[in-house]
């Protein structure tokens, strides 16, 4: 009989500290993997150093001094150089004067009122939370999220797309497979193909393999992208409300955004420029306790975060970068 996992990491941690802790403790409590021998004991470190970690921050939590709490998940094991190569958001400094900008400006409509609350997952613009695996494909999946939100709006089809099709043949726009990329140029190599092929015809394997697109499985298309005015959370606020999920990016290198368990992130060591993931803003709200937060939807699977999503603090001098590099498909 398995402990559930909160309780399992209380008794390693006790483990831990009278010096009994072993690598079979620590698979008890993640889940099941398999691991190189010449790096088991890495792992082993590194689990042991993020359930310090975790029970660290969550006593500063229950003493009312954080806004969110940390947990045990698939990732609890990675050295955090490992966790980094999950975030694999180019940024646009990286392309210096040859990065083109072929993106439309978004221009915030006068007199437009928006809701105090959006999610976008009520209304069907979602597809479920997806595994982007140990592949630096983060800006993939954060490029079809906001294409099948746009779909949806044009067709009234939701259509789950494939980021594997944009590992696989998108490098010639720049991007480059496990190893990062932009949404932008997913959006400008979607559109120069003439299409995306859906999950289905084009599955995610999670590793860059030879192009395989083929026009029959194409599930949708786009003109182009916008660009939205860089750290201008009203203007995000009001593209979120009025079109749909954004592609954006944020800074996630962080053992706290890796250990992320559920309420409103806030991290003051979270930067709006350093950026390294994409994700996918589904929404914004207002928590009674932690207040205003963006509502994003991630890449790691359900097992992270609140069922695959996160809550950053909004209103908070663009936390986290949130809208410093957002943009969105023209369909």
């Amino acid at each position: 009989m398995h402990l559930s996992r909160d309780r399992c990491a209380t008794e390693l941690l006790k483990l831990s500290r009278s010096g009994r802790s072993s690598k079979m403790n620590m698979k008890e409590c993640v889940i099941e993997k398999s691991y190189d021998p010449e790096k088991e004991n890495d792992y082993m470190e590194a689990f042991v150093k993020n359930l310090i970690h975790i029970e660290e921050h969550n006593r500063e939590h229950r003493l009312g001094r954080r806004t969110f709490e940390m947990g045990l998940n698939q990732l609890a094991d990675l050295p955090f150089s490992e966790y980094r190569k999950l975030n694999g958001y180019l940024h646009r400094r990286s392309f210096g004067d040859s990065m083109q900008k072929n993106g439309t400006k978004f221009l915030i409509p006068f007199n437009v009122e928006v809701p105090d609350t959006v999610d976008w997952r009520e209304h069907n613009l979602v597809t479920p939370v997806k595994n982007q695996g140990m592949c630096g494909s983060c800006w993939a999946f954060s490029a079809t999220g906001a294409l099948e939100g746009q779909h949806f709006r044009a067709s009234g089809k939701l259509v789950s797309l494939s980021e594997q099709n944009l590992v696989d043949c998108s490098t010639k726009f720049g991007n480059h497979g496990c190893n990062g990329g932009l949404m932008d140029f997913a959006f400008e190599y979607i559109k120069e193909n003439h299409g995306i092929d859906t999950e289905e015809s084009y599955p995610y394997i999670g590793r860059k393999m030879k192009c395989h697109f083929k026009k029959s499985g194409i599930g949708a298309e786009d003109k182009g992208f916008v660009d939205l005015p860089e750290g201008d959370e009203k203007a995000l606020k009001v593209a979120v409300a009025t079109q749909g999920p954004i592609s954006v990016a944020i800074d996630a290198g962080h053992r706290t955004f890796q250990l992320y368990k559920k309420g409103v992130y806030y991290d003051k060591n979270c930067s709006s420029e350093e950026l390294d993931h994409g994700v996918l803003l589904v929404g914004y709200g207002t928590d009674p306790e932690a207040g205003d937060y963006w509502l994003i939807k991630n890449s790691w699977g359900t097992q992270w975060g609140e069922h695959g999503y996160i809550r950053i603090a909004r209103n908070r001098n663009n936390h986290c970068g949130v809208a410093s590099k957002a943009s969105y498909p023209l369909v």
